[in-house]
């Protein structure tokens, strides 16, 4: 896949829901390969440990390929923390990460995942 692969992915899934912070492909090395932001966002993680946060799901991604073959491939997990809601989704070697404000109803977050697997899917 190309950056414009991975740009069209992140302008697809950042228009999905108005409460959608940030949108990223990370590559298997944990390195950006595009993202958008919303406009008007106060990042919560600084660029160092955002880039932690990436290296991390880069290793989560290949430890849990171990697990594919007796438990299938992860279609998307879906983690809620103090203050911020993740999604991330598996396209071959890369992770779609998605960031979602904490005070969402859970209906809204089952929204954007549905509206997501269609997206992720076209590119898988």
């Amino acid at each position: 896949m190309t950056k414009k692969d991975f740009e069209k992915i992140c302008d697809e899934i950042s228009t999905i829901s108005p409460f959608i912070r940030f949108t990223g492909v990370i590559g298997e090395s944990g390195e950006l390969l595009a993202y958008r932001r919303r406009p008007d966002l106060t990042p919560l993680l600084n660029e160092k440990n955002t880039q932690y946060q990436f290296s991390h799901i880069a290793m989560k991604t290949d430890l849990e390929g171990f697990f594919d073959k007796n438990l299938g491939q992860i279609e998307f997990v879906w983690e809620e923390r103090e203050k911020v809601q993740t999604i991330s989704f598996a396209i071959k070697k890369q992770r779609v990460w998605i960031s979602i404000d904490k005070k969402v109803i859970r209906s809204e977050v089952l929204r954007i995942i549905d509206s997501c697997l269609p997206i992720v899917k076209k590119y898988s």
